[in-house]
């Protein structure tokens, strides 16, 4: 498929029923949301494809969030949309500026998304933000890659063991896409211009697994405060990459009432 300003974005489409777009996360080439797709395929039409700059799809200077949001316009045309919508972490930021921007998407669900709430979170955001552009703009992709697990609380051990990794280059291959993350999270908290979403949004969270013990359940009470017509609603169990067998019947039952 063909977006908007030509750039070619790589999708599978599997199953049958109404139409359920994903939309992964940071670092994230559509891999950790497959098991997903394939557990929601059961009831749904559901794509899943790889953000422009990731995996096999394109990338076309300058980078803009509307251009990505004319990526799942295009995903939305070639289903034949309306589509439901389920956005992982950076990827829930981008499905609420579709629905926000006047996509034709159904219900959207959100899997922690990665606002920042409270002056000294915000500070922190700002300063990765500039440090991340200051390292990609002399294209040193390794020290992006560190900013990022730095700000997700890393440890030495678990960069240098990162580093070491069979997946690290192809995280370096992508970590210009860190700053694509990064504008559709914008400012740091959920922006004000979520209130115009008029569909059904489900803001879940996770059971608070991993290093950031109440960083998304805060994220996402803030969020939830802006939506006009939401849920929220943790599943327990599960950490930020949340395992598909407990979200899809979530999903499944958001979705289809």
């Amino acid at each position: 498929m063909v977006s908007k300003d030509g750039t070619p974005i790589a999708f599978e489409r599997i199953g049958e029923g109404p139409p359920v777009i994903l939309v992964g996360g940071g670092l994230d080439d559509g891999t950790e949301n497959a098991p997903l797709a394939r557990e929601l395929a059961r009831k749904f039409t559901v794509v899943n494809y790889a953000r422009r700059g990731r995996g096999e799809s394109g990338d076309t200077p300058p980078y803009a969030v509307r251009r990505e949001v004319e990526d799942l316009d295009a995903l939305v045309t070639e289903v034949g949309g309306p589509a439901f919508l389920y956005g992982v972490s950076s990827g829930g930021a981008l499905a609420l500026e579709a629905a926000a921007l006047g996509v034709a998407v159904g219900k959207v669900a959100v899997y922690e998304v990665p606002y920042l709430v409270g002056e000294g979170m915000v500070a922190a955001w700002r300063e990765y933000v500039a440090r991340l552009g200051e390292a990609l703009g002399r294209d040193d992709r390794d020290a992006a890659l560190e900013l990022f697990m730095r700000l997700a609380r890393a440890s030495d051990e678990e960069i240098a063991g990162a580093r070491g990794a069979p997946v690290w280059p192809a995280l370096v291959g992508m970590a210009h896409t860190l700053a694509y993350d990064a504008a559709c999270l914008g400012d740091g908290p959920p922006p004000k211009r979520l209130a115009e979403i008029g569909q059904p949004v489900l803001v879940l969270t996770g059971g608070g697994l991993g290093g950031l013990p109440g960083f998304f359940d805060e994220a996402a009470d803030a969020l939830a405060a802006i939506l006009p017509h939401r849920e929220r609603r943790t599943i327990e169990g599960t950490g930020h990459v949340a395992d598909a067998g407990r979200v899809a019947p979530v999903l499944s039952e958001f979705f289809t009432r």
